[in-house]
């Protein structure tokens, strides 16, 4: 946790010795930097990396169909069709910040929730943990959108969520929410 009111994972006890962390940029979405680290030969080279936020992705499910969200991506620049989502704030479990961000982003509120997997996302590059949210037994209630979130509410069937999952204009989470609550035998 930090005092962003953010959640960050926090980082086991390194296995190669780090000699010396640097921050290089800090943003209110990101922070940026490098660890010296002791390779097992005994070298040492900087490993750097971008810490963001845990971010949580929900899978809801409303009968046959999934709840998407259309929104405009301004990093990609592209609109795409994609899972709700977002930032697990401080003192709240995945499934906690799943509720709240499907009930912000698409007026839903759910009874069930279920969390499918948490994992770190790439690990080349990035300090980003991600949890796949799964929810049911949805209730319209009133949506409550951040003021930079400009998207509409769309219902896709569950039968069609795997091909919307892999259409050329969407996202690493989208294809990962399908996938696992496919296997899980949820959709």
């Amino acid at each position: 946790m930090t005092d962003d009111g953010r959640s960050y994972h926090p980082l086991p006890d390194p296995e190669w010795p780090v000699r010396e962390t640097e921050i290089e940029y800090e943003t209110g979405w990101f922070t940026g930097g490098y660890d010296l680290v002791e390779q097992p030969n005994g070298t040492t080279k900087r490993y750097y990396w971008a810490k963001l936020a845990s971010a949580v992705v929900v899978v809801a499910r409303a009968d046959d169909s999934l709840v998407f969200v259309e929104q405009y991506r301004p990093t990609i620049r592209e609109t795409q069709l994609e899972l709700p989502a977002g930032i697990v704030e401080e003192g709240e479990s995945f499934t906690a910040a799943g509720e709240r961000e499907l009930r912000e982003e698409t007026g839903f509120a759910a009874e069930s929730t279920a969390l499918l997997e948490d994992f770190w996302v790439a690990t080349g590059v990035l300090r980003h943990r991600r949890g796949i949210v799964f929810v049911t037994d949805l209730t319209p209630v009133d949506p409550d959108l951040d003021d930079n979130e400009f998207l509409s509410v769309h219902s896709v069937p569950t039968e069609e969520a795997l091909d919307v999952a892999r259409a050329e204009q969407m996202n690493d989470a989208t294809l990962e929410g399908v996938l696992l609550a496919r296997e899980e035998g949820l959709i």
